[in-house]
């Protein structure tokens, strides 16, 4: 893994992406109003990085509380990730979608286990 991006929006607020070594994007953060919220979510992503995860692929899923990951098929019929909070509001996504669930799950695996290690760059406050 590589890093976490902080990047400032067209309208002022913030996101945050997490960058592989290669310089793949794999997950991206929803838009937040301040930096010092953009950073809140970066920690709600470490401290949550460990929750369950609820694959709604399967017929009759068990749904979970959260904070949890899901795993999901979007519109297009690609496999994808994302991370809820304990809030229920979704923190981190999965940047692209996955044409196999297995890939999904690798991708959603290499976030959670490289969290820790990545170093945050972007504007200071």
């Amino acid at each position: 893994m590589g890093k976490i991006v902080i990047k400032k929006t067209s309208n002022d607020g913030y996101h945050f992406t997490i960058v592989a070594n290669n310089g793949q994007v794999v997950g991206v953060s929803q838009t937040y109003k301040s930096l010092r919220s953009a950073k809140t979510g970066i920690e709600s992503v470490k401290r949550n990085r460990n929750s369950y995860i609820e694959d709604q692929t399967v017929p009759d899923f068990e749904e979970l509380g959260f904070p949890k990951w899901q795993i999901f098929k979007d519109a297009a019929g690609d496999f994808r990730f994302r991370l809820l909070a304990m809030n229920g509001e979704i923190v981190l996504a999965a940047s692209e979608g996955y044409s196999r669930k297995e890939s999904a799950i690798k991708g959603l695996d290499s976030v959670r286990n490289n969290l820790e290690e990545l170093n945050i760059v972007g504007p200071e406050e």
